[in-house]
Protein backbone atom coordinates (compact mmCIF):
# COMPACT_ATOMS: atom_id res chain seq x y z
CA UNK A 1 0.00 0.00 0.00
CA UNK A 2 1.17 3.61 -0.77
CA UNK A 3 -0.23 6.19 1.60
CA UNK A 4 0.27 10.06 1.10
CA UNK A 5 -1.10 13.66 2.30
CA UNK A 6 -2.26 16.26 0.07
CA UNK A 7 -4.15 19.83 0.83
CA UNK A 8 -3.18 22.95 1.65
CA UNK A 9 -0.94 23.07 4.80
CA UNK A 10 -3.91 24.78 6.79
CA UNK A 11 -6.30 21.65 6.03
CA UNK A 12 -3.81 18.38 4.93
CA UNK A 13 -5.98 14.88 4.31
CA UNK A 14 -4.85 11.33 4.28
CA UNK A 15 -5.10 9.24 1.23
CA UNK A 16 -3.84 6.02 -0.21
CA UNK A 17 -3.07 5.04 -4.00
CA UNK A 18 -4.51 1.99 -5.17
CA UNK A 19 -3.01 -0.82 -7.22
CA UNK A 20 -4.22 0.60 -10.56
CA UNK A 21 -2.37 3.94 -9.72
CA UNK A 22 -5.41 5.58 -8.83
CA UNK A 23 -5.53 8.23 -5.53
CA UNK A 24 -8.19 8.46 -2.95
CA UNK A 25 -9.29 10.45 -0.51
CA UNK A 26 -8.93 8.22 2.68
CA UNK A 27 -9.38 10.78 5.50
CA UNK A 28 -13.30 9.17 6.10
CA UNK A 29 -11.07 6.96 7.84
CA UNK A 30 -10.28 9.72 10.34
CA UNK A 31 -6.63 9.28 11.32
CA UNK A 32 -4.01 10.87 10.02
CA UNK A 33 -0.50 9.08 9.24
CA UNK A 34 1.20 9.96 13.18
CA UNK A 35 2.72 8.36 16.00
CA UNK A 36 -1.00 7.16 16.92
CA UNK A 37 -1.62 5.38 13.67
CA UNK A 38 1.01 3.46 13.38
CA UNK A 39 1.51 2.34 16.89
CA UNK A 40 -2.30 0.78 16.79
CA UNK A 41 -1.60 -1.41 13.60
CA UNK A 42 -3.19 1.51 11.42
CA UNK A 43 -1.56 0.66 7.99
CA UNK A 44 -3.55 -3.08 9.18
CA UNK A 45 -6.80 -1.67 9.96
CA UNK A 46 -7.05 1.02 6.94
CA UNK A 47 -6.50 -1.80 4.45
CA UNK A 48 -9.47 -3.90 5.98
CA UNK A 49 -11.54 -0.62 6.08
CA UNK A 50 -10.78 -0.09 2.60
CA UNK A 51 -11.96 -3.30 1.85
CA UNK A 52 -15.24 -1.70 2.72
CA UNK A 53 -15.15 2.03 1.85
CA UNK A 54 -12.38 1.98 -1.31
CA UNK A 55 -15.39 2.87 -3.88
CA UNK A 56 -17.06 5.22 -1.68
CA UNK A 57 -13.91 7.19 -1.46
CA UNK A 58 -13.51 10.62 -3.75
CA UNK A 59 -10.51 10.65 -6.12
CA UNK A 60 -7.63 12.94 -5.57
CA UNK A 61 -6.96 14.77 -8.83
CA UNK A 62 -2.96 14.69 -9.98
CA UNK A 63 -3.16 18.96 -9.32
CA UNK A 64 -3.52 19.06 -5.90
CA UNK A 65 -0.69 20.00 -3.22
CA UNK A 66 1.14 16.73 -1.84
CA UNK A 67 2.00 17.27 1.59
CA UNK A 68 4.80 15.40 3.38
CA UNK A 69 3.62 11.70 2.94
CA UNK A 70 3.81 11.71 7.32
CA UNK A 71 2.41 13.80 9.49
CA UNK A 72 4.90 15.35 11.92
CA UNK A 73 6.82 12.57 13.78
CA UNK A 74 8.50 12.79 16.96
CA UNK A 75 11.70 13.26 15.53
CA UNK A 76 13.92 13.08 12.40
CA UNK A 77 16.66 11.62 12.63
CA UNK A 78 19.69 11.16 9.65
CA UNK A 79 22.62 9.35 8.80
CA UNK A 80 26.34 11.68 7.56
CA UNK A 81 28.58 10.62 5.53
CA UNK A 82 26.99 7.05 4.66
CA UNK A 83 28.13 6.75 1.26
CA UNK A 84 32.19 6.28 1.24
CA UNK A 85 32.19 8.41 -2.10
CA UNK A 86 30.40 11.05 -0.62
CA UNK A 87 32.35 10.79 2.40
CA UNK A 88 35.69 10.98 0.04
CA UNK A 89 34.28 14.54 -1.98
CA UNK A 90 33.35 16.13 1.82
CA UNK A 91 36.69 15.34 2.62
CA UNK A 92 36.17 13.51 5.50
CA UNK A 93 37.18 10.25 6.53
CA UNK A 94 34.94 6.72 6.36
CA UNK A 95 32.81 6.89 9.56
CA UNK A 96 33.93 3.53 11.67
CA UNK A 97 30.47 4.34 13.41
CA UNK A 98 27.34 5.68 11.98
CA UNK A 99 27.58 9.44 12.02
CA UNK A 100 24.22 10.79 13.46
CA UNK A 101 22.06 14.28 13.67
CA UNK A 102 19.15 15.51 13.80
CA UNK A 103 16.58 17.62 11.60
CA UNK A 104 13.87 19.98 13.14
CA UNK A 105 10.58 18.35 12.21
CA UNK A 106 9.13 22.20 11.47
CA UNK A 107 11.50 21.32 7.98
CA UNK A 108 9.08 19.06 6.76
CA UNK A 109 7.63 20.07 4.05
CA UNK A 110 5.63 17.94 0.27
CA UNK A 111 7.64 16.95 -1.94
CA UNK A 112 6.99 19.50 -4.31
CA UNK A 113 6.84 22.36 -2.82
CA UNK A 114 9.55 25.56 -2.87
CA UNK A 115 12.60 25.10 -1.11
CA UNK A 116 13.21 28.23 0.23
CA UNK A 117 17.09 29.58 0.40
CA UNK A 118 17.38 30.40 4.42
CA UNK A 119 17.76 34.26 5.05
CA UNK A 120 21.77 34.89 4.56
CA UNK A 121 22.07 31.53 3.29
CA UNK A 122 25.24 31.22 0.31
CA UNK A 123 25.91 27.28 0.82
CA UNK A 124 22.36 25.56 0.47
CA UNK A 125 22.94 22.24 -1.04
CA UNK A 126 20.50 19.20 -2.19
CA UNK A 127 21.08 15.58 -1.12
CA UNK A 128 18.57 12.62 -2.41
CA UNK A 129 18.21 9.86 0.27
CA UNK A 130 15.76 7.24 1.43
CA UNK A 131 14.48 7.79 4.60
CA UNK A 132 12.27 4.56 6.47
CA UNK A 133 9.60 5.15 8.93
CA UNK A 134 9.45 3.30 12.10
CA UNK A 135 5.87 1.01 12.68
CA UNK A 136 6.67 0.37 16.84
CA UNK A 137 8.40 1.41 19.48
CA UNK A 138 12.08 0.24 19.50
CA UNK A 139 14.64 0.31 21.86
CA UNK A 140 17.43 -1.74 22.14
CA UNK A 141 16.51 -3.69 18.72
CA UNK A 142 19.21 -6.74 17.84
CA UNK A 143 19.87 -6.23 14.48
CA UNK A 144 18.64 -9.95 13.17
CA UNK A 145 15.10 -8.07 14.26
CA UNK A 146 15.75 -4.47 13.12
CA UNK A 147 13.92 -4.68 9.79
CA UNK A 148 10.62 -5.53 11.66
CA UNK A 149 10.14 -2.45 13.20
CA UNK A 150 10.06 -0.87 9.34
CA UNK A 151 6.61 0.30 8.32
CA UNK A 152 7.72 1.52 4.89
CA UNK A 153 10.07 3.46 3.02
CA UNK A 154 9.96 7.25 1.27
CA UNK A 155 11.97 9.77 -0.64
CA UNK A 156 13.56 12.90 0.98
CA UNK A 157 15.85 15.85 0.06
CA UNK A 158 17.84 16.11 2.99
CA UNK A 159 18.79 19.90 2.23
CA UNK A 160 21.15 20.94 4.06
CA UNK A 161 23.28 25.07 4.28
CA UNK A 162 26.40 23.84 4.39
CA UNK A 163 27.88 27.56 5.87
CA UNK A 164 25.23 27.01 8.90
CA UNK A 165 26.76 23.13 9.08
CA UNK A 166 30.18 23.32 8.98
CA UNK A 167 31.33 27.13 10.07
CA UNK A 168 28.95 27.91 12.47
CA UNK A 169 29.79 26.28 15.95
CA UNK A 170 29.90 22.84 13.96
CA UNK A 171 26.70 22.00 15.20
CA UNK A 172 25.05 20.13 11.79
CA UNK A 173 21.23 20.44 12.82
CA UNK A 174 21.39 24.25 12.33
CA UNK A 175 22.71 23.40 8.79
CA UNK A 176 19.85 20.94 8.68
CA UNK A 177 16.84 22.16 9.97
CA UNK A 178 15.68 25.32 8.10
CA UNK A 179 11.99 25.73 7.32
CA UNK A 180 11.51 23.44 3.80
CA UNK A 181 14.53 21.42 4.48
CA UNK A 182 12.82 17.91 4.47
CA UNK A 183 10.45 17.90 1.47
CA UNK A 184 9.14 13.92 1.92
CA UNK A 185 6.92 11.92 0.03
CA UNK A 186 5.13 11.88 -2.81
CA UNK A 187 3.84 8.67 -0.66
CA UNK A 188 5.22 6.25 1.86
CA UNK A 189 5.37 2.51 0.33
CA UNK A 190 4.48 0.08 2.76
CA UNK A 191 7.47 -2.24 3.97
CA UNK A 192 6.34 -4.89 1.68
CA UNK A 193 6.35 -3.50 -1.29
CA UNK A 194 9.86 -2.88 -1.16
CA UNK A 195 11.56 -6.07 -0.07
CA UNK A 196 14.76 -5.12 -1.02
CA UNK A 197 15.61 -1.42 0.05
CA UNK A 198 19.49 -2.22 -0.41
CA UNK A 199 19.24 -2.32 -3.92
CA UNK A 200 17.40 1.05 -5.02
CA UNK A 201 18.89 3.40 -7.61
CA UNK A 202 18.45 6.95 -6.37
CA UNK A 203 19.42 9.99 -8.45
CA UNK A 204 19.44 13.83 -8.28
CA UNK A 205 19.28 16.49 -11.21
CA UNK A 206 19.65 20.45 -11.41
CA UNK A 207 18.42 22.45 -13.82
CA UNK A 208 18.53 18.91 -16.04
CA UNK A 209 21.99 18.21 -15.24
CA UNK A 210 22.26 14.46 -13.25
CA UNK A 211 24.53 14.96 -10.56
CA UNK A 212 23.76 12.77 -8.21
CA UNK A 213 23.22 9.04 -9.54
CA UNK A 214 23.36 6.05 -6.97
CA UNK A 215 22.27 2.75 -5.86
CA UNK A 216 21.17 1.87 -2.28
CA UNK A 217 23.75 -0.85 -2.31
CA UNK A 218 26.50 1.58 -1.91
CA UNK A 219 25.71 2.17 1.42
CA UNK A 220 28.36 2.21 4.53
CA UNK A 221 25.56 0.57 7.05
CA UNK A 222 22.61 -0.71 5.89
CA UNK A 223 19.02 -0.13 7.25
CA UNK A 224 18.90 -3.00 9.58
CA UNK A 225 22.45 -2.02 11.62
CA UNK A 226 21.73 2.14 11.15
CA UNK A 227 18.18 1.06 13.19
CA UNK A 228 19.86 -1.24 15.72
CA UNK A 229 22.47 1.16 16.12
CA UNK A 230 20.33 4.42 17.06
CA UNK A 231 17.77 1.98 19.32
CA UNK A 232 20.93 1.52 21.68
CA UNK A 233 20.86 5.33 22.31
CA UNK A 234 17.72 6.34 22.24
CA UNK A 235 13.54 5.01 21.70
CA UNK A 236 12.48 5.70 18.32
CA UNK A 237 8.78 5.95 18.29
CA UNK A 238 6.29 4.70 15.57
CA UNK A 239 5.86 7.84 12.90
CA UNK A 240 9.49 8.43 13.34
CA UNK A 241 11.77 9.00 10.15
CA UNK A 242 15.51 8.13 9.90
CA UNK A 243 16.85 9.20 6.47
CA UNK A 244 19.73 6.95 5.49
CA UNK A 245 22.35 9.32 3.84
CA UNK A 246 23.43 10.89 0.31
CA UNK A 247 25.61 9.39 -2.58
CA UNK A 248 28.11 11.62 -4.24
CA UNK A 249 27.82 14.75 -5.99
CA UNK A 250 26.30 17.36 -3.74
CA UNK A 251 27.34 20.85 -4.57
CA UNK A 252 29.25 20.04 -1.57
CA UNK A 253 31.95 17.95 -3.19
CA UNK A 254 31.67 19.70 -6.71
CA UNK A 255 34.75 21.13 -7.94
CA UNK A 256 34.67 24.60 -8.09
CA UNK A 257 31.28 23.12 -5.42
CA UNK A 258 27.99 24.95 -6.59
CA UNK A 259 24.71 25.77 -4.52
CA UNK A 260 21.23 26.97 -4.93
CA UNK A 261 20.01 30.09 -6.70
CA UNK A 262 16.60 31.28 -6.95
CA UNK A 263 15.20 29.53 -10.22
CA UNK A 264 17.17 26.84 -9.71
CA UNK A 265 14.89 23.62 -10.13
CA UNK A 266 16.14 20.53 -8.47
CA UNK A 267 14.56 16.85 -9.13
CA UNK A 268 15.19 13.75 -7.60
CA UNK A 269 13.39 10.19 -7.72
CA UNK A 270 14.23 6.46 -6.20
CA UNK A 271 13.16 3.58 -7.79
CA UNK A 272 9.50 2.54 -6.70
CA UNK A 273 9.16 5.51 -4.43
CA UNK A 274 8.04 8.19 -6.95
CA UNK A 275 10.24 11.52 -7.61
CA UNK A 276 10.05 15.08 -6.29
CA UNK A 277 10.51 18.11 -7.61
CA UNK A 278 11.62 22.04 -6.06
CA UNK A 279 11.95 25.18 -7.32
CA UNK A 280 14.26 27.58 -5.28
CA UNK A 281 13.09 30.97 -3.92
CA UNK A 282 14.78 33.70 -1.86
CA UNK A 283 13.76 34.04 1.37
CA UNK A 284 11.29 36.93 1.71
Amino acid sequence: MKLFRFGEPTNEKTGVILSDGKKIDVSAFGEDYNENFFTTDGISRLSTWLEANADACPVVGDDVRLASCIARPSKIICIGLNYAKHAAESGMAVPTEPVVFFKATTALCGPNDDVIIPKNSVKTDWEVELAFVIGKKASYVEKEDAMSYIAGYCLHNDYSEREFQLERGGQWVKGKSCDTFAPLGPFMATADEIPNPHDLRLWLSLNGEMLQDSNTDDMIFDISTILSYLSQFMTLLPGDVISTGTPAGVGLGLKPQRYLVAGDVVELGIDKLGTQKQTAVAYQ
